[in-house]
């Protein structure tokens, strides 16, 4: 549903169109000149984001939870119609907060990445349950399932019937997976290297090429950041606060934006702390918090620490430099 508010306030122009860039531009080319057109984040954001903007309409994206506070307040029920219509008084009276939508390549990477993640947990679900059913026959395996363990483990139960077609069915399922995931790992290293980028930050001791590739993509355009410290609060690493007259409470840290980044950064300053065995004086600073306080709050902040330090990277096109 798409609608258009004047100055005023009063709806001049209501219509229908699929949810496609080409239909709501060819909608709105049939409608009054908008200074202004707004939707919300979601699934097909991006697409129609990029999409309308290469017709030259000036589009904005806004926060989604923002705008459902706010469209809870201008209409009783919840129907496309209403939330058109809130949508364009959010546009006319400029009470939105709008956000940067990341381009179709960096959305292509996050894929990538999303796609290898689930199905390395795939594999992990089929190694559990090749381990399970094999303990039931006391058939006790490694936590490592070399091909030479997994070929034995079925030749062992060949004699037993049922057990043999279970077996030789997950392990079945499991190479696929395992080669569906070497696939995307060659992708990544031939993203890494096409990246001048990702080789500068994977000189960070305990950064790979996972999370270098996800670090460039998550950024998109370090522009958009003021400063290199609001990365580490984009990335939910930064404590959470709430404060009310005499009440001031600072938690945990807010674990907003990007789960799947903020995992990443909290494994490379895990690996830094525990496998560099190099002088660095970033890996002194978190061991000094850990000593004052815990292992896993001296990882966060390294990890916070390692977003600011990336971002710089990114933005100025500079080196690490260990000292």
């Amino acid at each position: 549903m798409i609608c258009l508010v004047d100055r005023d306030g009063a709806v001049v122009h209501e219509v229908k169109a699929v949810s496609s860039a080409v239909a709501i531009a060819a909608a709105l080319a049939q409608a009054p000149p908008c200074a202004r057109v707004v939707f919300e984040t979601g699934r097909m954001a991006p697409m129609l984001y990029h999409g309308l903007a290469e017709f030259g309409v000036p589009v904005v994206c806004i926060e989604s939870r923002q705008a459902y506070q706010a469209l809870k307040t201008l209409a009783t029920h919840k129907t496309d119609r209403n939330d058109a219509r809130g949508l364009a008084q959010l546009a006319r009276t400029g009470f939105y907060k709008a956000v940067h939508v990341k381009s179709l390549p960096a959305h292509a990477i996050r894929a990538l990445i999303v796609a290898r993640k689930k199905l390395v947990g795939q594999r992990v679900t089929l190694e559990n349950q090749i381990r399970g059913l094999a303990v039931v026959f006391s058939i006790r395996l490694p936590r490592g399932l070399s091909p030479a363990i997994v070929d034995e483990v079925v030749r062992m139960s060949d004699g037993i019937t049922g057990l043999a077609g279970a077996m030789r069915g997950l392990v079945a399922a499991r190479n696929a997976v395992l080669g569906a995931v070497a696939a995307i790992d060659a992708d990544i290293r031939r993203l890494v290297r096409a990246s001048e980028a990702c080789r500068r930050l994977m000189t960070i001791p305990g950064v790979g090429q996972l999370t270098a590739l996800a670090f460039t993509a998550a950024v998109d355009d370090p522009a958009r950041f003021r400063r290199s410290r609001d990365h580490g609060a984009y990335l939910g690493l930064v404590p959470r606060r709430y404060q009310s007259g005499e009440i001031d409470y600072v938690g945990s840290i807010s674990k907003v934006g990007d789960r799947r980044m903020r995992s990443l950064l909290y494994e490379a300053a895990n690996v830094m702390l525990t496998r560099y065995k190099g002088a660095l004086k970033l890996k002194d600073w978190a061991l000094a918090i850990a000593r004052r306080s815990t292992m896993r709050k001296a990882r966060i902040a390294l990890a916070r620490r390692l977003a600011i330090i990336m971002y710089a990277m990114l933005r100025h096109g500079t080196e690490f430099r260990p000292a």
